[in-house]
């Protein structure tokens, strides 16, 4: 086995950050980095949360037996802003607000708009008549009332004691 000498004018010293810089030292440097980097993003315009469309809504479905009752949470919806799809097996609710408002005076406009929008489909366990059922807008919640096409009987109750 041959060993190889090198000498130490060949051998050049690498520069280690970490014994140098400390832990201390690498804080800085993140430290730096973010400043920067948020410096470089300042210009940017920042988006509020009344921008940001919503993408669904909360919303319960009840069997009643003879019909399921759907309600769907759309705050600041119009009537005339909602589409409703129902077939036999599914009800698809989607709707769209925008509202834009403006305030002028002396050396000053401000301007705000606001786009909201929601997106829902119901898959039903049960086949019901689509051309029996009917919506209706309280408040911003959507009541939707679907008739079974057989309607099924409300188990019974039984008391069970608890131990």
């Amino acid at each position: 086995m041959t060993k190889i000498k090198r000498s130490k004018k060949n051998q050049t010293q690498q520069p280690t950050i970490l014994p140098t810089f400390g832990w201390s030292g690498i804080d800085r440097v993140f430290d730096n980095f973010r400043r920067d980097f948020e410096r470089a993003f300042a210009s940017f315009p920042t988006i509020t949360s009344s921008t940001i469309p919503v993408l669904s809504s909360t919303c319960d479905l009840v069997d009643e037996g003879n019909r399921y009752v759907v309600k769907v949470d759309l705050p600041g919806v119009k009537k005339k802003d909602i589409d409703l799809n129902i077939t036999d097996n599914s009800v698809e609710i989607s709707a769209e607000h925008k509202d834009e408002t403006e305030e002028k005076k002396k050396n000053f406009l401000r301007k705000e708009r606001s786009e909201v929008s929601y997106y829902r489909t119901l898959p039903l366990p049960e086949k019901i008549v689509s051309g029996k059922a009917k919506a209706k807008l309280i408040d911003g919640i959507l009541n939707i009332v679907l008739p079974k096409s057989r309607p099924t009987p409300k188990p019974k109750k039984r008391l069970v004691a608890v131990q």
